[in-house]
């Protein structure tokens, strides 16, 4: 028995040893030094805005809540209990009920989502013309036009699919029945004035925006020119070692993915891999839009918001699929160092029981091809416990715990100052960092941060205090850290930017 111990133990020293010499740990000090690839393949309007221009009616793409209030009653419409009922036109204020989320069809028609997730449309089990939110699956009934003035956009008419107008006859009564051309004027009870509450930009909206004849070609021309190979080596020509590349579940659907979706997303990865080896840099693929979208954010590809990743067993084995598709494309590549399962699952949405069951299932598709990867796992977003993955994560070679810290999305940054968002990165997030780093857990990976806060009028020395603080501290989580992001419209967001004007120098 004893010499069975002894043999088994040499064995596991062997793998282990094998596992840190192949990732360059042998020497415990090696750490990625990384930047993410945001806006690339996984589409976020507010990196490169541009992307958006040449989409018809732009202003009405999927995510985007809008509220109507209706010139002649003085009021906006709403759902009724926020769904499952009529629609009516009582509230004197806007909030949830009162906001209607596109489906956009094409640039003209839409479906109109409500709080509880049912379609506005037409009564079709009473008079067909009452209208009433109560659908789960839209059909006809539940299409609409809307026609804007063209002298006023903000004013709007809604053209139900019987041909008839939207009307507001009383606070408790909206009917689709009114005929007729309209002079926009306050005493027309078809006419709106429309609020618009919400946009999101992501790649479900880029895609479906431009429809299936022009978004092959946009999206390409994104793709091969967005990153290039003269970003991989300036990249590590400036101490970087690493990119984190965000991809989206329907890569690995390439070609032919499912609708809005485009084919050549998986081109341009294999591209990367090319040049991260031809450049000596390691490569971490991350799942950043996932399923069903496990945040109901824009970067994780919601059409409207909503959070549905992980809510079923073939959900999470979809999402499994792709891991191990894209893990079995690329684990013989020698840039391949990580691969991370999901990025920022919202709590409480996306439950503990569903992350810990998909990390556990993604992690073994990983290891069905690589013995050597990394594997990362992101803390789940407005969860109470830093550590709630570490019963899983402690008992996994090589697993890492990806945390997010911006100084950013909260109030509580709001006033602060220079020298307070300073300190805040030596003292709380120093402490959170070492909270995390034990001894016999997983590794820990900043996944992502920014030079950016709220601070106005900050100097260029500012800037390069608070970027100093953060690579100091970010510097001792144990796997490395991956700033947000290489290319960007506003400036500081942009690694590329913030190297070539001096004020991070690696």
């Amino acid at each position: 028995m004893e010499i069975y111990s002894t043999r088994q133990l040499l064995i596991t020293c062997v793998i282990v040893l094998s596992f840190y010499l192949s990732h360059g740990r042998v020497n415990p000090s090696f750490k990625i030094k990384a930047v993410n690839l945001g806006g690339w393949l996984v589409t976020e309007g507010w990196i490169k805005p541009s992307l958006f221009d040449g989409i018809a009616n732009k202003d009405f793409l999927d995510g985007t809540g809008l509220q109507f209030k209706s010139v002649t009653v003085g009021k906006y419409l709403s759902a009724e209990a926020g769904g499952g009922n009529i629609i009516v036109a009582n509230r004197t204020s806007a909030s949830g009920w009162e906001t209607f989320t596109l489906w956009r069809i094409s640039a003209t028609n839409f479906k109109f989502r409500v709080f509880s997730k049912q379609f506005v449309g037409s009564d079709t089990k009473g008079n067909g013309i009452d209208v009433v939110a109560v659908s789960r699956t839209p059909g006809r009934s539940e299409t609409f036009e809307i026609v804007r003035n063209s002298n006023d956009s903000s004013r709007v008419r809604i053209k139900a699919s019987n041909g008839f107008f939207l009307q507001a006859k009383t606070e408790e009564l909206v009917t689709a029945d009114y005929a007729g051309a309209s002079k926009w004027g306050d005493d027309d009870p078809s006419v709106f004035v429309m609020t618009i509450a919400g946009r999101l930009q992501g790649e479900f909206q880029v895609t479906n925006g431009y429809g299936p004849k022009l978004a092959p070609t946009v999206m390409r021309e994104h793709w091969r020119t967005f990153i290039v190979e003269d970003d991989f080596k300036f990249i590590s020509q400036n101490g970087i070692n690493a990119v984190r590349i965000p991809v989206g579940w329907w890569i690995a659907s390439d070609p032919t993915p499912p609708q809005p979706y485009v084919g050549g997303s998986l081109n341009a990865l294999d591209n990367a891999f090319l040049w991260a080896q031809k450049y000596g840099l390691k490569v971490v693929i991350d799942l950043h839009a996932a399923p069903g979208s496990q945040n109901g954010w824009e970067h994780s590809s919601s059409r409207d918001g909503s959070q549905e990743w992980g809510q079923t067993d073939a959900n999470i084995q979809q999402t499994v699929d792709v891991i191990d598709f894209l893990t079995s494309r690329y684990a013989k590549n020698p840039s391949l160092y990580a691969v991370e399962l999901i990025n920022e699952p919202r709590a409480p949405g996306a439950s503990l029981d569903s992350v810990t069951k998909y990390y556990k299932a993604g992690y073994d598709a990983v290891r069905k091809h690589s013995s050597t990867a990394y594997v990362v796992m992101s803390n789940r977003l407005s969860s109470a416990d830093p550590r709630e993955l570490f019963p899983l994560a402690s008992g996994l070679t090589g697993s890492v715990v990806d945390v997010h810290y911006y100084n950013l999305f909260s109030d509580v940054f709001n006033s602060m100052s220079v020298q307070q968002n300073i300190d805040f990165i030596h003292t709380n997030r120093s402490a959170q960092l070492n909270y995390l780093t034990t001894s016999n857990g997983p590794l820990t990976f900043v996944g992502e941060w920014v030079a950016e806060w709220q601070v106005s009028g900050a100097t260029k020395e500012d800037y390069q205090r608070f970027a100093k603080a953060q690579l100091e501290v970010f510097g001792r989580a144990t796997f490395g850290w991956a700033y947000w992001t290489l290319k960007n419209v506003n400036d500081h967001w942009s690694l590329e930017w913030m190297i070539k004007n001096g004020y991070i120098t690696l």
